[in-house]
C-alpha cells in the first residue's frame, strides 16, 4: 500500500471483523532510536496457533469472499524491506496485538499518509468500538479516545460537523508532534 495508513486501517477492520469493541492504535516515532513503531492491539476473539503460524501466508485468508489475504504478509515484507519486522501475539478469547516497525530512516519507509482521515473514517464507520489512538514523537505525545470524545460531546460522533471537527483536531494536534511542520 501506497501510505501505512492503509495498512492501519486494514489491520483495524481485521480486528473488527474479530468482533472487538475496543481498539487501541499506538504509534511511535522517535529519531534517537531511528524507530517508527505501529502496534494495534484489540480484544476481539484472538487467533489460535495453527491460524497464528499461517497469518503470514498471502493464500490463508478467514474471508469467505477472498481466495487471498495479502495485507499482512506484504506489510511484513514492507517492513523487512526497511530493516523492520511484524509480529503478532495472540490469546483466543481475550486480544490479538500486532507491532510493526521500520527503521525510520530506511528510505523505502511509506509516508504514514492521512492519519485523521483513516482515524475518522474508522469512527464513522463504527461508532459503537472504542477506539484509543496514540501518537508519540520524540517523547512528546497525544492521546485521543472515542470514549472520552462521546463524554465531551454532546452529539454523536457520528454527524459531519462532528467528524469534521475531529478530523481538524487531529490533523492540528498530530502537526504539533512535529514540532508545526
Amino acid at each position: 500500500m501506497k501510505e501505512l495508513s492503509l495498512n492501519i486501517l486494514d489491520i483495524i477492520e481485521n480486528s473488527l471483523k474479530a468482533k472487538a469493541k475496543n481498539i487501541e492504535l499506538t504509534i511511535v516515532e522517535d529519531d534517537s532510536k531511528d524507530l517508527l513503531l505501529i502496534e494495534i492491539k484489540d480484544d476481539g476473539v484472538g487467533m489460535d496457533e495453527a491460524l497464528l503460524k499461517e497469518v503470514f501466508d498471502p493464500f490463508m485468508t478467514t474471508s469467505k469472499n477472498k481466495k487471498v489475504g495479502l495485507g499482512i504478509p506484504l506489510l511484513k515484507l514492507e517492513a523487512e524491506l526497511c530493516d523492520g519486522g511484524v509480529f503478532i501475539e495472540s490469546k483466543m478469547g481475550l486480544e490479538t496485538i500486532v507491532k510493526v516497525y521500520f527503521k525510520k530512516s530506511h528510505i523505502d519507509v511509506p509516508p504514514l499518509g492521512d492519519l485523521p482521515a483513516t482515524i475518522v473514517s474508522i469512527i464513522a464507520t463504527h461508532p459503537e468500538v472504542n477506539l484509543k489512538f496514540k501518537h508519540v514523537v520524540n517523547n512528546r505525545t497525544f492521546e485521543i479516545s472515542t470514549e472520552d470524545l462521546r463524554k465531551t460531546c454532546e452529539e454523536s460522533l457520528c454527524t459531519p460537523l462532528v467528524l469534521n471537527s475531529i478530523k481538524t483536531f487531529l490533523e492540528e494536534k498530530i502537526k504539533e508532534l512535529h514540532g508545526g511542520v
